[in-house]
């Protein structure tokens, strides 16, 4: 009788994971799509209530949706990315409005900022791609005062994206020992992540609603600017990435609610708003 023998959880290079990502989310333009998610950041900020002068860093930035949004409400606010373009196309955008805003490069998972830096800090759609999830929320935490909020947007594993993502690593395998980013999109996680400097936390479901002129459209853009997305194109041969895109467009369809040939794709999100200890 063949005697079982235990295996080890495979443990993941979350350096050489890190560093794959950062190729990925600095090919393409994430901007071109960051900036359709722009009301993701004003509604966050509404949803934690923020109040003028209050410190704010936003990690994770990409673009800087949640960041301008909290500029908007003259609040001090530092925006953190680790992809030095994401942080210039969120300059250019704050130069623009006029918005006193610091850019700072900065790894989610290791901020160079002191402990209870912040009144509030945020992430939309970012911090959630971190491969070491445990280290970055308890950056997060570490560097909001007690007191203090912290507020997310986080796709969940049903939405859209998350679906998204699923196809993707049908093709593409993510890393061995990687925890799925749609993970930031369960409570039971987010508990788990912050328990110990979580006071309070409330949790709304959302659904942002992508609109394109089509779903070969909606594919189109994000096949050219979506970083993760251009990256699984680029690693198939020709075959391969006929049967992506016609899954692709095959997902999108199923989440599609227009029938004029447009589309519009609700995806649904946790907004989040955390009350540190």
């Amino acid at each position: 009788m063949p005697i079982a023998i235990a295996t080890s959880p495979p443990v993941a290079d979350l350096a050489a994971v890190k560093n794959k990502q950062h190729l990925a989310w600095s090919a393409g333009d994430y901007a071109v799509v960051g900036t359709t998610l722009q009301l993701v950041g004003e509604s966050l900020c509404e949803a934690l209530d923020l109040r003028a002068g209050a410190r704010v860093l936003d990690v994770a930035a990409g673009n800087g949706n949640a960041t301008l949004a909290a500029a908007r409400r003259w609040c001090d606010v530092v925006s953190s990315d680790y992809v030095a373009a994401l942080l210039d196309r969120g300059l250019a955008r704050a130069a623009a409005e006029g918005l006193p805003v610091r850019f700072e490069q900065a790894d989610a998972e290791n901020l160079p900022y002191p402990d209870h830096s912040f009144d509030v800090v945020l992430s939309t759609f970012g911090v959630m791609f971190t491969p070491d999830q445990d280290k970055a929320a308890a950056e997060m935490a570490r560097v909001c005062t007690p007191g203090g909020q912290i507020g997310l947007a986080n796709w969940t594993p049903a939405s859209f994206v998350g679906e998204l993502f699923k196809t993707m690593g049908r093709y593409v395998a993510p890393a061995p020992g990687v925890k799925s980013p749609a993970l930031w999109g369960t409570e039971a996680r987010l508990r788990e992540l912050f328990a110990e400097r979580l006071d309070t936390i409330a949790i709304e479901r959302r659904h942002f609603v992508f609109r394109y002129r089509s779903p070969a459209h909606w594919l189109e853009v994000f096949r050219t600017f979506y970083g993760p997305m251009h990256k699984a194109f680029d690693a198939l041969d020709a075959v391969q990435q006929e049967s992506l895109a016609a899954d692709l467009i095959a997902l999108a369809e199923r989440f599609n609610r227009a029938s004029d040939g447009t589309l519009v794709a609700p995806s649904e999100y946790f907004e989040v708003v955390i009350t540190c200890k």
